[in-house]
């Protein structure tokens, strides 16, 4: 593959490997996110939210 070019020297031959350390620490945080996000979707509201007091006033 590289007759074409002589001189040329592969330095990562396997840069999958190379990216991994870079993008997995942001892969596992996105996880997570996303982990905590359906959880509390799934459980819903329980209670009911606080009345605003200054909703309730008429003008």
């Amino acid at each position: 593959m590289t007759d074409r070019y002589d001189g040329v020297d592969l330095l990562a031959d396997h840069s999958i490997l190379l990216a991994v350390p870079a993008f997995l620490p942001a892969f596992l945080i996105a996880a997570v996110v996303i982990v905590i996000a359906v959880r509390d979707r799934r459980r819903g509201d329980d209670e009911d939210p606080p009345a605003d007091p200054d909703t309730d006033k008429e003008d």
